[in-house]
């Protein structure tokens, strides 16, 4: 038994006794109230009814790897090579770094409902209540080495804009990697982009692009969170995980399939559209070193460009921040 066969069962409108659940799933009813207790320490929310038993008070859509192909068009289809759905993991980057040492990764898909060791960028961990976010990697091969990849991450980033634009959401893109939804006048993150790139800097190399989305905040998770945050809920309150997954996946192989020919070029003007902090004074941080600078637009590689005391300066992502001014 899993916490995923659990709210199946419990996510099915019915109340259901302890008893009942040790039954179904073959264990004892002091198992079962372990996993219950897991339950509410993960945020899910659960009603009790004495003589009657346990339901989730809201409906909990899990992930489904069959319902998530059905929806892609037969195109995107054709360049997945493989889906893999997981309920836990460390960290779905992890999982495609792994495949591709075992010699696949190349074309494949990995989504979780929950990591335990999920970072984005520099290493800061990834905070994902269990079954409410979107947490998907996707693992491509390139043959032109790390210069085919400038402004990737960029590309990503306007791809995930688009998507989430057609259910009705403001967004914004923060430089280099940040998804930012506006919302009462403010800007709050929404999603984090991770790039992992190994192999040849001159030859073929191997790109794991991780992707984590609020689709769903529990309000205790929004309250431990030291900075605003915002889920895709905020504005599409109806939206589906599965059916968000498939339009991610589709946007994203396409942008794959034609990347290493067309370059971020293509990409570019989109960004710009989207750019949060275009035109505004940042702070730029850059190891110890911080400084004022005016935010402009990114060039056809990827670089921020910005203007410090009347100079043009071209920003290129690594170890450097760039942080809005409120």
């Amino acid at each position: 038994m899993t916490i995923g066969d659990l709210i199946r069962l419990l996510g099915d409108g019915g109340y259901h006794s302890g008893e009942q659940l040790g039954i179904r799933f073959g264990v004892s009813r002091t198992a079962i109230w372990k996993q219950l207790k897991k339950l509410e320490a993960l945020d899910i929310p659960l009603e009790a009814v004495k003589g009657r038993g346990y339901r989730l008070s809201r409906p909990l859509e899990l992930l489904d790897g069959q319902a998530i192909i059905a929806e892609l068009p037969r195109d995107s289809r054709r360049h997945l090579v493989r889906l893999f759905v997981e309920e836990t993991l460390p960290s779905t980057n992890q999982f495609l770094r792994e495949r591709f040492a075992q010699g696949a990764g190349h074309a494949e898909v990995c989504l979780a409902e929950n990591q335990n060791a999920g970072r984005g960028r520099r290493g800061r961990s990834w905070a994902s209540p269990w079954g409410r976010s979107l947490l998907l990697s996707i693992g491509w091969r390139f043959e032109g080495g790390a210069a085919a990849l400038e402004g990737l991450s960029l590309a990503v980033g306007v791809v995930l804009a688009q998507v989430l634009e057609r259910h009705g959401l403001e967004v914004a893109l923060k430089w280099p990697n940040d998804v930012l939804l506006k919302q009462d006048g403010a800007l709050c993150k929404l999603a984090g982009i991770l790039l992992e790139v190994s192999g040849d800097a001159q030859g073929p190399c191997e790109v794991v692009i991780g992707i984590g989305l609020n689709v769903f905040l529990p309000d205790a998770l929004r309250a431990r969170v030291d900075q605003p945050i915002a889920a895709v809920a905020d504005q599409a309150p109806g939206i589906s995980r599965n059916a968000l997954a498939a339009e991610l996946l589709e946007g994203l192989l396409g942008l794959l399939v034609d990347f290493e020919q067309e370059g971020f070029t293509v990409w570019r003007e989109d960004w710009n559209q989207r750019h949060a902090h275009a035109g505004q004074t940042v702070d730029v941080v850059q190891g110890q070193a911080r400084y004022a600078a005016i935010a402009e637009e990114v060039d056809a590689a990827g670089n921020l460009c910005v203007r410090r005391e009347g100079r043009q300066e071209r920003l290129v992502g690594g170890e450097i921040s760039v942080r809005g001014r409120s």
